[in-house]
């Protein structure tokens, strides 16, 4: 089968603007970061999430990162997560000395099961880190009561969540703090990227400095101050300019392409009806209070299937699927640097059982059609 005649898992989608926007960005002179295109970015953020600042970053784990400077994250600190997440949701807090504290995940949304969150807090819990997996939000009412009685931060991981809301509110502008991806794999991208959004106040100062190697460089810019200085603990989290026009591209069709990509998921999820009525997979599941940015489309295979075999046969049909995250408990690292709160039953078989089909914008009914088909085969074989 020839390559095209494939059907890839994901492939980077462009508005058409992008080109347009790096070149005035090299014609203007000014390529590194917090230029104007960074600026406008942060302006389109802050206005389609209402976060009180959206700083750019040069990705989703650096916007993590920071968010363990500014919560002053201490050798032996906790802080609660699922453990089917990327490696960067543990990664940025065990780098301050903190060890990640996983609880186990919902059967249905895949998110972190709210219910375990307050037996698995100590007097050592610094915060909780929910994420919203495929772009479906977590129980954030419950997360955030949660963590106010506490007395601890809640920072959003919803590096799968642009474009995503819970109950009216965008993910990532819920709890004290919001992490955005703009991956290559991810709605809305820039190659590599990403965005802390940063929901208190007195945090946008600090914010500001860490994310400029400390300084107050962006008050001198601003005009506030008539030099800048090194003040804090911080690190180089700028994305360049070139990264931040091909961004802006993007963000001013974020509605565009949310909406065009839920159209396809809806697609996938009416085809896929039968094989879920006949018990052979489960598809995902929406709670109805929040809405969806049609990022990714999987399937929970019934366990009677070895998925292996099933990717296998799929790819020898020339469609590109893939499976997810190795929990990070049963990882090397993750044994080492972190500790489960008592089971992860629901992490460990989801994670054997899930199977992530293709989704990107470019692809068409047909396309969707032959997917359920060829999944429907190997589900016989």
């Amino acid at each position: 089968m020839s390559q095209s005649q494939r059907i890839p898992f994901n492939r980077p989608y462009m508005t058409g603007n992008e080109l347009r926007y790096i070149e005035k960005a090299h014609a203007d002179g000014r390529l590194a970061g917090d230029g104007d295109f960074t600026h406008l970015c942060r302006e389109m953020l802050e206005s389609y999430t209402g976060t009180r600042a959206a700083l750019l970053t040069h990705s989703c784990t650096a916007a993590l990162e920071m968010t363990a400077l500014l919560t002053n994250v201490q050798q032996g600190d906790e802080v609660v997560m699922p453990s089917f997440t990327f490696v960067s949701t543990a990664n940025a807090f065990v780098m301050r000395g903190a060890i990640p504290v996983f609880v186990d995940i919902r059967p249905d949304t895949l998110n972190m099961d709210e219910t375990l969150i307050n037996d698995a807090l100590t007097e050592k819990t610094k915060a909780i880190v929910p994420v919203h997996y495929a772009g479906v939000p977590c129980e954030m009412d419950v997360i955030c009561s949660i963590a106010h009685e506490n007395n601890v931060y809640v920072i959003e991981d919803a590096a799968q969540g642009v474009g995503s809301t819970y109950k009216g509110a965008a993910l990532g502008a819920i709890g004290d703090f919001g992490a955005y991806s703009f991956h290559e794999t991810k709605n809305i991208i820039s190659g590599e990227g990403g965005a802390l959004l940063v929901n208190r106040e007195h945090f946008i100062l600090p914010a500001e400095m860490i994310r400029e190697k400390g300084t107050n460089r962006a008050q001198f810019f601003r005009g506030e101050i008539d030099k800048y200085t090194w003040q804090s603990i911080g690190s180089s989290f700028l994305p360049g300019e070139l990264t931040a026009a091909f961004l802006l591209a993007q963000l001013e069709a974020v509605q565009d392409i949310t909406d065009r990509r839920v159209d396809l998921w809806r697609q996938y999820h009416q085809a896929l009806l039968p094989l879920e009525a006949s018990g052979q997979l489960r598809r995902p599941v929406i709670p109805m209070h929040t809405s969806h940015n049609g990022h990714m489309y999987y399937v929970v295979l019934d366990h009677r299937y070895d998925r292996a075999k099933v990717i296998a046969h799929l790819d020898g049909a020339g469609i590109h699927a893939v499976f997810h995250y190795v929990p990070l408990h049963l990882s090397p690292a993750g044994q080492r640097f972190c500790r489960q709160h008592s089971t992860l039953n629901n992490t460990e078989q989801l994670a054997n059982q899930l199977l992530r089909l293709p989704l990107w914008l470019g692809m068409t009914s047909a396309d969707i059609e032959r997917i359920a088909s060829a999944l429907t085969v190997a589900l016989r074989a």
